[in-house]
């Protein structure tokens, strides 16, 4: 079998592999031609565990290519995935504009019946909008050729998105056909082998889930982000709660741990588009709202933190921070939490050391020379007033802490992901704060 992926970023890269992994011959186009050049060459666009040698493993198979022209691939393929972005408007809504561009060009190119299936994160009613754009084409043409839409989202963590493809635990497919069916069901087919679920829907709803799924889990980090600023206040401890409120079955455990705020492509796209798509039908999302602005505001929970223990004069500090992507085992930076904080704090007067073990190039591209990168965790804490944890890599647990307190200037740490034991940080001689604790 074989099919087309358009776009290469995180959803359609990791998506058009993992196909050829399962035997899939597979097109990856994508209009950035020094991304694709980069590509043939072995080089990845994003960090991702496994993803790289994967890549090289089915290029050498000659399961996976990656081209520029979608026209130069139609005749062969019998599927045509749309993986592009889809950035937010001002307004919050989704843009659709590449992901209609897409439509246009298959409608202008194709020879015979095709499934288009949209893997972007879309609002409910883009099918529509894309079948439209197709047909529009078609009969521009004068071409009688069928055609069918589908809707099949992703539900990729960033940081274990080979895994999770390759081990889902449902595939949601929005169908309009039983030809799209059997077509979606046979490019399935290895994943069916070992028991996954295939959930198959109308197409509406298929959009939907992708929003609802977000909206929920962020809904449930914002919550216990609300629980932890209250369990401060009257001297309960969130991770107590937590786990009293995890043991739960109706309630479970995942997306409860108290933070700095969430970030990266999806949950704070998807939120704002939902909230969107909902004003525009004339209803108010009043929760999402809700999550929203809590989630805005604990981003800058760390920097209230230590303006706080230096009461507002945070001139001339040297404030050390670990971790600049917005969760770990990726070099993804969108709407990191450390970007909030870092503005913040050069804003105050600060000067600035940071490491990450992947995103220092990432941060560089964003921030440009503004902050000094470190180069290892303790580089960055030399002579540091303060030592702020906003992303938990695993490099970060357990650090030599007699060194740090040695290399810094004031032993004071700010945990921004509650990863410390609060007793031994105080038997190391650190003055030690954290979320909700």
């Amino acid at each position: 079998m074989k099919i087309a992926i358009v776009g290469t970023g995180y959803v359609g890269l990791v998506s058009g592999t993992c196909f050829a992994e399962m035997g899939t011959e597979v097109y990856c186009v994508d209009v950035d031609a020094k991304k694709i050049e980069n590509l043939n060459k072995g080089i990845m666009p994003i960090y991702e565990p496994g993803l790289k040698e994967m890549v090289l493993r089915n290029q050498q198979a000659g399961r996976l290519h990656f081209l520029t022209d979608l026209s130069a691939c139609l005749n062969d393929v019998e599927v045509v995935f749309s993986a592009v972005g889809t950035p937010p408007d001002e307004d919050g809504s989704a843009d659709l504009k590449y992901v209609l561009e897409v439509a246009r060009t298959v409608g202008k190119y194709m020879n015979k019946y095709l499934t288009v299936v949209t893997k972007s994160t879309v609002p409910v009613g883009t099918a529509r909008k894309v079948r439209q754009a197709i047909q529009e084409e078609l009969d521009r043409r004068g071409s009688d050729l069928t055609f069918d839409v589908a809707s099949n989202p992703e539900f990729l963590k960033e940081g274990a998105a080979v895994k999770d493809f390759l081990s889902p635990d449902r595939i949601v497919v929005g169908i309009e056909s039983e030809r799209a069916k059997e077509l979606m069901t046979r490019l399935y087919r290895p994943f069916l082998l070992n028991n996954f679920r295939v959930i198959f829907m109308d197409v509406p709803s298929a959009e939907m889930t992708k929003y609802a799924a977000n909206a929920m889990l962020a809904t449930r980090i914002s919550f216990i982000n609300d629980i932890a600023n209250l369990c401060e206040i009257v001297g309960a401890d969130v991770n107590m709660v937590r786990k009293g409120i995890g043991t739960d079955p109706r309630i479970g455990n995942r997306f409860l741990y108290a933070g700095c705020g969430y970030g990266g492509s999806c949950f704070p796209k998807d939120v704002k588009a939902l909230v969107k798509t909902a004003a525009d039908h004339g209803y108010p999302m009043r929760i999402l709202q809700a999550v929203e602005e809590v989630n805005e505001q604990q981003k800058s929970i760390l920097f209230r933190k230590l303006e706080n223990y230096f009461k507002g004069n945070l001139k001339g500090k040297r404030i050390a921070v670990w971790g600049l992507a917005f969760k770990p085992e990726t070099d993804d930076m969108r709407e990191a939490a450390s970007l909030v904080v870092i503005r913040k704090l050069l804003e105050a007067g600060c000067e600035v050391s940071a490491y990450d073990p992947v995103a220092i190039p990432e941060a560089k591209r964003r921030m440009g020379e503004v902050v000094r990168y470190a180069q290892d965790i303790y580089d960055a804490v030399v002579d540091a007033d303060a030592l702020l944890l906003i992303t938990e890599w695993k490099v970060f647990r357990m650090p030599s802490w007699q060194a740090v307190k040695k290399l810094m200037a004031n032993p004071l740490v700010i945990d921004g992901r509650n990863i410390y034991d609060p007793h031994e940080m105080q038997e190391y001689g650190f003055e030690y704060h954290c979320i909700g604790r």
